[in-house]
């Protein structure tokens, strides 16, 4: 598949996790939730900190996802998405966007393994949804 084919698959999900999701409207971990929001996307935030972020209640993990999410965002830190992915793959989900920075080899080969559409290329979701800050 393209880059072009692989965002479209990513984006064709019902409903879409945010993994790194924060409370703190400058990290890229809140700004891509709302992304989803200005997009009208339905979007669970990710994180076992917070009960609700921008209104939305929190997944404490991965596995507390609903099984309409079957695209997830990865705003961590590399070493974090290594631990998290192999989580991810076991719940089934299909389509992991790792934000610029979140990338992780380890992680991306495992992806690739597995069959599950892996964007992690410098593709930025910001940039292809057209996020916009209020």
């Amino acid at each position: 598949m393209t880059i072009q084919e692989q965002i479209k698959q990513f984006l064709a999900a019902p409903a879409f996790g945010v993994v790194g999701a924060s409370a703190n409207r400058d990290k890229y971990g809140n700004k891509v939730l709302r992304c989803y929001q200005q997009n009208g996307r339905t979007v669970i935030p990710v994180n076992p900190n917070e009960t609700a972020i921008e209104g939305i209640p929190c997944a404490a993990t991965v596995n507390d996802l609903s099984a309409d999410v079957t695209s997830i965002s990865m705003i961590t830190p590399p070493a974090v998405t290594a631990k998290l992915v192999p989580l991810v793959i076991e719940k089934g989900i299909q389509n992991i966007w790792m934000q610029p920075g979140a990338e992780h080899p380890d992680a991306v080969a495992l992806c690739r393994q597995r069959g599950v559409n892996v964007i992690a290329d410098g593709s930025c979701l910001l940039v292809v949804l057209g996020y916009h800050d209020h």
